[in-house]
């Protein structure tokens, strides 16, 4: 629930399409909503500008759909994005809400995408290899739930480095940048060599035996040569679009907000 959605029950109130009564009733689980095995957090997005995300990993197809079904219903605009869900759960989902999108490969269920980039600022979403791809959509696709234009420039690894430098227009223009990397997470340092926009590093648990699931990459990443890059946890592409999405609503901010 968002302030465009309180504002827009407001007005209704003032042009008598809705009573106040109704009003209070749309706006009285602004705090949160208890379902006993969950408390959803209708003020999440007042607070940090994006609504509630679902993490289902730990959680069953029931809970999942039922949380999914009362963050969709609080708001007529807002969307909803659930994250680390298989498909099972996303057949119970869309049972009740049709209009629910399943991305495979980003494990990710979004509800009423932005219809258009809420912001100016492109993040870009770079990916070392084709094996870190399930991390660099899960990035991707939640930031593009956030309401961020997102680019895509996949498989461009140090290992056959002149892919990446190929592209090096793409990346001068992205505003914001994410890499994402396993092995021994050396792109990062290479991409913050080549541009002075914000840098969010992603360690992926792709990699060898002495990767020690992601443990190599994330310590190169935070060791890197390269200044300014911030790191955020192995696999968590959806830390890195969160983290994305807050540094571009501090560039759309009006000046004096």
């Amino acid at each position: 629930m968002d302030k465009l959605f309180i504002k827009g029950v407001l007005e209704k109130v003032s042009q008598g399409e809705v009573s106040v009564d109704e009003a209070m009733g749309r706006l009285q689980h602004l705090p949160y909503k208890d379902l006993h095995f969950a408390k959803i957090d209708h003020h999440r997005c007042l607070r940090s500008g994006f609504p509630e995300v679902i993490f289902c990993q730990g959680k069953t197809r029931e809970q999942v759909a039922s949380i999914f079904g009362h963050l969709a219903s609080a708001s007529d605009s807002s969307p909803v994005l659930a994250t680390r869900a298989a498909p099972e759960v996303y057949r119970e989902v869309v049972n009740s809400l049709p209009e629910a999108e399943y991305f495979e490969l980003a494990r990710c269920i979004v509800h009423r995408f932005p219809p258009e980039p809420l912001r100016d600022g492109t993040v870009l979403v770079i990916s070392a290899g084709t094996a870190d791809l399930k991390v660099a959509e899960e990035a991707a696709v939640c930031c593009r739930a956030m309401g961020n234009k997102t680019e895509r420039l996949y498989d461009v690894g140090v290992a056959g480095i002149h892919r990446l430098l190929d592209n090096q227009v793409q990346i001068r223009g992205a505003d914001i940048i994410i890499v994402v990397a396993g092995m021994e997470g050396a792109l990062a340092s290479v991409v913050g060599g080549l541009t002075d926009k914000p840098l969010i590093a992603v360690p992926t648990s792709v990699g060898y035996g002495a990767s020690f699931g992601g443990l190599a990459a994330l310590l190169a990443m935070l060791n890197s040569c390269s200044a300014g890059v911030g790191v955020v946890n192995i696999d968590n592409g959806f830390g890195a679009a969160a983290l994305a999405n807050s540094i571009n609503r501090l560039k759309n901010r009006p000046a004096g907000d």
